[in-house]
């Protein structure tokens, strides 16, 4: 079994997969640096923590080929930890952030990325595309005509070199390409390098130097819970994109520990805690990774970039990697959910469009998940909160196999909490006859509202001394309705 593991895992796709790996570190280190300064700490704070977590999920998690690294959705939580307690609360947060992910991934609570309507996947993913791109525009700023240029050359050699040879990734070519030229060519523009210090040094153990208590806990949960939450929701949701993009299928819930594991080893080498990064998973996927191995080497190739290629790395322009990000931007973006959007449910076209718009509105992709997820069910809700009522008298129908039923409701349509009102409501206790017949062969009982809905209209009718008898209960129903001896079912 481990053979096989680690040949289908790591070597089933060797060249591709090394290649796309490198692009990918590449791609790392201004995303590393940036979220590091967005959360107020060391560069090498988000770089140590890129490259901790990508090693370690590419060996424990559970979507081959998904980059996982410091992100700006977890960077934007870190402010007031940092602010607040220093950083060594960030990096024991980290630790206890990994722990309840791990503890989440046991109980399995992977599954329930299924109840995210597609709607809202596509919302997400065409938010993350409008962030990604908004936030390359700052690169822009102060900058001249080479800078333009360069992107400008960048894009046309990603789109235009896969018509002539798809052996390396396109994107690569593109980085090494424009570094050659603004290096050859001297150009006046920004660099890695002007981003942030990167140090030639190894991460080393760390224990975070806190007060360890009870106190410390209650402190720490918070911030550790939402990071969690935040964490897990992008990396589930980025795993759900890679099952579509490559059409093989991952085990949620192993990457919800492998997250965890990932994060708790991250904070005790002196990292930020992160989860999977759409963007750089993107650039692997289209530069033809699909293994674990990829993920390996984007992690390993970054930690070498860092203690080998220091000096070069700082020379990569900023423009390189802008006109990859933007390559990205476009291909993530769903422009299919655009050009059918007038075309699919109404209801299912709000709900992608306010995605879109609470995420990019908050840069917080867990509350536009949380509220399009939310959206969904209560617009569910309220299509399924209908019930239909079908009024049978004697002469309508033959009821004497029912004794004496003057008047039978033949009920059609689920009975849960969001119909016990309406199917309350359909009764006539005071008008009735004294025998009555509710046929439930079309409905359903989901909860205990529902049958306490059906005990209080069997009271009501039982207090004015009449008969009531329910009939048509599938066995599920039937199941939930044992408990009330008192009322007669056939």
């Amino acid at each position: 079994m481990f053979v096989q593991w680690l040949r289908q895992g790591f070597f089933g796709n060797v060249r591709n997969d090394v290649l796309s790996g490198i692009t990918v570190a590449l791609a790392l280190i201004p995303e590393a640096i940036a979220f590091s300064i967005m959360a107020g700490v060391d560069p090498m704070v988000g770089l140590y923590a890129s490259f901790t977590i990508a090693v370690t999920i590419s060996i424990v998690g559970g979507r081959p080929g998904m980059i996982s690294a410091a992100t700006g959705a977890m960077a934007s939580l870190m402010g007031p930890i940092i602010v607040k307690y220093g950083l060594d609360y960030l990096f024991a947060a980290t630790v206890l952030t990994g722990l309840l992910q791990l503890i989440l991934g046991v109980f399995k609570v992977g599954r329930f990325i299924t109840f995210v309507p597609h709607s809202v996947i596509i919302g997400f993913v065409n938010a993350l595309a409008i962030i990604i791109f908004m936030a390359q525009l700052p690169n822009f700023v102060g900058e001249s005509w080479p800078m333009y240029a360069m992107v400008a050359g960048t894009l046309a050699i990603i789109y235009l070199l896969p018509l002539l040879t798809k052996v390396v990734p396109s994107a690569l070519v593109a980085i090494i390409v424009m570094t050659v030229v603004a290096i050859a060519l001297k150009l006046d523009i920004r660099t890695v390098g002007d981003m942030g210090e990167i140090r030639q040094a190894l991460p080393l153990l760390h224990i975070p130097q806190i007060s360890w208590s009870w106190h410390t806990l209650l402190i720490l949960l918070p911030y550790s819970l939402a990071l969690a939450i935040v964490g897990m929701t992008e990396s589930l949701l980025t795993a759900t994109i890679v099952d579509e993009m490559t059409e093989t299928g991952s085990d949620k819930n192993r990457e919800v520990r492998g997250q965890g594991i990932a994060n708790m080893i991250n904070g005790l080498f002196g990292g930020m805690a992160g989860c999977a990064m759409i963007g750089q998973t993107v650039i692997n996927i289209k530069s033809g990774g699909r293994t674990r191995l990829s993920t390996l080497v984007s992690g390993v190739f970054l930690l070498f970039l860092i203690l080998v290629l220091g000096d070069i790395v700082k020379q990569i322009p900023m423009a390189a990697l802008v006109g990859v990000m933007f390559m990205v931007s476009i291909g993530t973006f769903d422009w299919g959910a655009v050009r059918t959007l007038g075309k699919i449910p109404r209801s299912d076209a709000v709900v992608m469009v306010l995605t879109v718009a609470i995420v990019v509105a908050t840069s917080n992709l867990a509350i536009g998940v949380v509220s399009g997820v939310v959206l969904s069910a209560l617009n569910f809700g309220w299509r399924m909160a209908k019930l239909n009522c079908q009024v049978i008298l004697p002469e309508e129908s033959n009821l004497s196999k029912y004794e004496d039923a003057l008047k039978q409701y033949v009920i059609t349509g689920p009975l849960f909490f969001g119909t016990m009102t309406h199917f309350i409501e359909l009764f006539e206790p005071h008008t009735d006859p004294d025998y009555i017949m509710i046929d439930l062969k079309g409905s359903h009982i989901w909860d205990h509202s529902a049958v306490t809905a059906i005990t209080k209209v069997t009271e009501k009718y039982r207090a004015l001394g009449k008969k009531i008898t329910i009939t048509g209960l599938d066995p599920q129903s039937r199941q939930l309705m044992e408990a009330y001896r008192n009322i007669e079912i056939l």
